[in-house]
């Protein structure tokens, strides 16, 4: 049993969640990115499996935004009140354990007040006019305690926090005995305090008056003490109920990972910290799958913090509880290779003792995995206003740990690249303020060449396009070409048997993984507004991604355009074709399919080609057909209809 649960160990380091570096390194990047997101107005915190640390395939990304301009506090003990804030009292006599209601104390906020509704003379913060506040175009739909897009991609959950530990919640810090958690991390997540999230206990009288007292902090940072094995463990449970206890139509959606972490975190509690070791690693998920048919069969599940709410009171009864019981205990005869329905892990051959352990692919897994992470579309949420550049500038400078320094100037370079152009977008009044800002913009191009091998490069070269410097951007963009070699790779696609010999591994890995992103990876060139984004395009809006050597060609074509070289243009056109034609560095993203296909389209017609323009439009209409909203601001895809 030792030997295998080593191998499933070593499995899902390699496969599935990543070795324990790799977690860290998430970890790190969402806290950095967290940091740099939060507004004067709000705290950004990421949270679920991905602020876990773990990135679930299938799973969506969790973000809690805490409003700090609103305080709860569970006895109001100063008459002073800052005029500024929203204050609210908790009150918990008419609750179940675990809820709570919020008595308006005092709000310069019409919109605060209007969101209340009248309960015993009192006014309390309604859940459900909350809720609607925070529904827009991009977050229509209301899931549970969120609001999130239609595709059910992103949740985002608009919570108050308390800075003090409720009293509820008291008997968790003198429970434990035990090793874990220790007094150190105890202090920390109390000192922290509470949350809480705009939902009520399904049925009661008062539903939409109720706020659930939220742990996720508390919870982020226990998960984060964690060793390897735990984590893992915790991996597993999550695969078991989303890849096989769900699939059965008969206990579909009758648990959720919640219970699941629930589980394991009184498991951890219980044991000794030294049992969670990769020899042990089934037998650990075997006692968390013990414990969870044993909830079940009981109905019990205490809460973590707050023991007296029953996660399972009036949750699974009757049939639904006889269907689930029955399929667990099935399950559960299969032992430990009842993870082996799950389609994530049952198509490799498992599980000997030949699992690859070696560094070097170790070290390629985690940077697959890192460029297909959900890290990477936290970015968008950056902005480019002045406390985030200055932020990570006084974390550059101040910190000592050499990892979070490369961190926070990958985040730097994309804080940069967003910067600039929206620098470029100014206008401008006399010839000394254009000189300033052509140098400022020039300057934030130059630091923004740091989170990846080339698209940099391409921003800078635009902006000499646009400033009709045709020759120097011919000569950045041979430069930026000369990085486009076979060793590298563009997000989200898996690194080669090839690609893993041809990249240096030995030298990259001293660098580190955040750092090697710089070396390895060919990103897209994102336009984040339309002020670089060549003006024969006919692009008035912002938010297009082109394939880099794609885009490295057109842009070719187009200088070369301008400066009459026929023979130039004729090869840099032939090379856009050849480009798309063997979808190279074009990744599987049908969105810089499509916009290729439009570059190569305004290439045709500028030469006078329009039947072959026409042909690469219609192909740039049948790849953006699921996304009409982006076909609009494409104007050049008029000429299908005007030929």
């Amino acid at each position: 049993m030792a030997d295998l649960s080593i191998s499933l160990y070593h499995y899902l380091c390699k496969n599935i969640v990543g070795t324990e570096n790799h977690v860290k390194t998430i970890r790190l990047m969402n806290t950095v990115c967290d940091h740099l997101s939060s507004e004067d107005n709000r705290v950004y915190i990421t949270s679920g499996s991905f602020g876990e640390g773990l990135e679930m395939r299938g799973s969506d990304i969790d973000i809690m935004f805490v409003l700090k301009r609103i305080e709860v506090n569970e006895k109001i003990i100063s008459h002073f009140f800052n005029p500024k804030k929203t204050y609210f009292s908790l009150k918990t006599e008419d609750t179940k354990p675990g809820f709570a209601m919020l008595c308006l104390i005092s709000s310069p906020s019409h919109q605060m007040v209007d969101s209340c509704e009248t309960y015993r003379m009192d006014n309390y913060l309604s859940n459900a006019l909350f809720k609607k506040r925070y529904l827009n175009e991009a977050s229509p739909v209301e899931h549970g305690p969120c609001v999130s897009d239609t595709d059910g991609l992103t949740d985002l959950a608009h919570c108050l926090h308390s800075k003090f530990w409720v009293k509820s919640a008291s008997g968790w810090i003198s429970r434990s005995n035990k090793l874990w958690p220790n007094e150190s991390t105890k202090q920390i997540i109390t000192n922290y305090g509470v949350l809480f999230v705009p939902i009520g206990d399904k049925g009661s009288p008062h539903e939409e008056l109720e706020w659930r007292i939220s742990f996720s902090v508390g919870e982020k940072l226990l998960i984060y003490t964690f060793s390897h094995t735990q984590l893992l463990c915790y991996a597993l449970m999550k695969i078991l109920l989303k890849d096989v206890i769900n699939t059965n139509s008969k206990c579909k959606d009758l648990l959720c990972s919640y219970y699941l972490k629930t589980i394991i975190l009184w498991i951890s509690e219980e044991v000794q910290p030294s049992v969670w070791t990769p020899d042990n690693l089934i037998p650990c998920f075997m006692r968390c799958f013990s414990r969870l048919i044993y909830c079940v069969q009981y109905q019990v599940c205490p809460h973590y913090f707050i023991p007296e709410n029953n996660l399972f009171e009036n949750k699974i009864g009757g049939l639904d509880r006889v269907n689930l019981i029955d399929t667990l205990r099935v399950l559960f005869r299969y032992g430990w290779r009842c993870i082996l329905f799950s389609k994530q892990i049952s198509h490799v051959p498992i599980l000997s003792n030949n699992v690859q352990n070696d560094q070097s692919f170790l070290y390629y897994d985690d940077l697959n995995k890192l460029l297909k992470s959900s890290t990477f579309v936290r970015v968008t949420s950056l902005t480019d206003k002045h406390y985030n550049f200055s932020r990570v500038v006084h974390k550059i400078i101040s910190c000592n740990s050499k990892k979070l320094k490369f961190i926070h100037d990958y985040f730097m370079s994309m804080v940069c690249n967003l910067k600039c152009q929206s620098i470029y977008l100014r206008s401008t009044i006399r010839n000394k303020n254009q000189y300033i800002q052509h140098k400022t913009c020039l300057s934030y191009l130059l630091m923004s060449i740091n989170h990846d091998t080339v698209s940099g490069w391409f921003m800078l070269a635009s902006f000499f396009y646009k400033e009709k410097q045709y020759k120097e951007c011919g000569i950045l963009i041979l430069y930026a070409l000369s990085k486009c070699t076979l060793d590298k790779l563009i997000r989200g696609t898996e690194l080669s048997i090839t690609q893993r010999l041809l990249v240096k591994w030995n030298l990259i890995y001293k660098q580190g993984v955040v750092r090697s992103l710089k070396f390895v990876l060919l990103d897209n060139v994102i336009f984040a507004t339309s002020a670089f984004i060549p003006m024969e395009l006919l692009i008035e809006e912002s938010g297009y991604e082109i394939p880099p050597v794609v885009y490295a060609h057109f842009l070719s074509f187009l200088c070369h355009y301008h400066m009459n070289n026929v023979r130039a243009y004729r090869n840099s056109l032939r090379d856009l074709q050849l480009t798309i034609a063997e979808d190279y560095f074009m990744g599987k993203d049908k969105c810089p399919k499509a916009l290729s296909y439009y570059c190569l389209g305004t290439a045709l017609q500028l030469m006078g080609d329009n039947v072959s323009a026409q042909i690469a439009f219609t192909e740039t209409v049948k790849l953006l057909y699921p996304y009409p909203f982006l076909i609009r601001p494409l104007k050049r895809l008029s000429i299908i209809t005007s030929l």
